[in-house]
Formats: structure tokens, C-alpha cells, sequence
């Protein structure tokens, strides 16, 4: 099953040290609530639905970290079936569409890529990341700062390989 890890770029950083993700991370695939949500049977369509979900997950991570560079990234990674579930207990949230826990360690040498903004993101999603905490703090009833976290959405995350990862995050080989 493929799972969309969010991560902010330090989040990465630390991956690419150890080499594992964290055990027991939250990440997001293609569930049957997000199945009935988005109505296509296209998988293609949905792995991008629940990749755009992880992303929105990292926006929420970066407000959470603002020393992190404002740049979402997500982690595409392979692991067996079963190992990621999703809580039946929150399957109809619209906030957890999609959201699975892995059961485990997943170790980033198995990750099939990494998706991170481009340069040219950054000041949308920095203004997204601060958005997002009014947004939170307003029970997502602000307009304004929806509107301001949409320009964040509205930038496609670049594909890399993970051989790239050194590159991503600054460190040597």
C-alpha cells in the first residue's frame, strides 16, 4: 500500500540521519472515506487526492515549527498491506480523510520519492503556515485565512528521487 508521509524539510533532515521515519507515524492513502469523498475509481486521481492531503498535514506541521523553511514536503512510500490503518473512529472527520497510522518502523531507504515545493512556493506557504494557525484558532471559520492557505494549494509539489534527499536537506553525502 502506498502512504504519503508529511514531513517539513528538518523532519526529512532527521530521516535522512537515522534513516527511519518516526514508528508508529501518521500518514495518508487512499481509504474508503477518502473514496466516497473524492468519488472516482481512477487511482491515479486518488493517490494524488490523498498525496494533497499529506501535503495540507505538512502546512500543519510547519505552523507548528516556525523555524522550519516554509516549504511542505511528503514522503511516497511503499509499505505492506495491513501495516497502515485508518481510525474507524474518525473515518467520516473531514479533517482525517485519508489518515492512516503505519504500525512499525518504515525505513526511508523504501520510500519510491519525495515531494517538496519549489523555491518559488515559499512565501505563499509561509503565509499559509501563519494562516493556518488563524485559521485553527478560528475554528476554521476565517475566510481570509482559508483563502490565504488555498495559495498554497494552488503550487504543485516537485517530484524527486530519493537519492536526492542529501540535496533537499543540505548535508553531504
Amino acid at each position: 500500500m502506498r502512504v504519503y508521509v508529511p514531513l517539513t524539510l528538518p523532519g526529512l533532515a532527521e530521516a535522512y540521519k537515522t534513516g527511519d521515519l518516526e514508528t508508529g507515524l501518521v500518514a495518508y492513502a487512499v481509504t474508503p472515506a477518502l473514496r466516497e469523498w473524492y468519488l472516482s475509481d481512477d487511482i491515479e486521481e486518488l493517490e494524488y487526492a490523498a498525496l494533497n492531503r499529506a501535503a495540507m498535514a505538512s502546512l500543519r506541521l510547519l505552523a507548528a515549527d516556525p523555524g522550519a523553511r516554509r516549504r511542505r514536503v511528503v514522503v511516497a512510500v511503499d509499505v505492506p498491506d495491513g501495516a497502515a490503518v485508518a481510525d474507524p473512529d474518525r473515518g467520516l472527520d473531514p479533517s482525517a480523510l485519508g489518515e492512516v497510522r503505519v504500525s512499525g518502523g518504515v525505513r526511508l531507504a523504501k520510500a519510491a520519492a519525495v515531494h517538496v515545493d519549489a523555491d518559488d512556493a515559499e512565501a505563499d506557504v509561509a503565509a499559509a503556515a501563519a494562516a493556518l494557525e488563524a485559521l485553527e484558532a478560528a475554528d476554521g471559520g476565517d475566510d481570509d485565512a482559508q483563502f490565504v492557505v488555498d495559495g498554497a494549494e494552488d503550487h504543485e509539489l516537485l517530484w524527486f528521487a530519493t537519492q536526492e534527499i542529501p540535496n533537499l536537506v543540505d548535508l553531504p553525502d
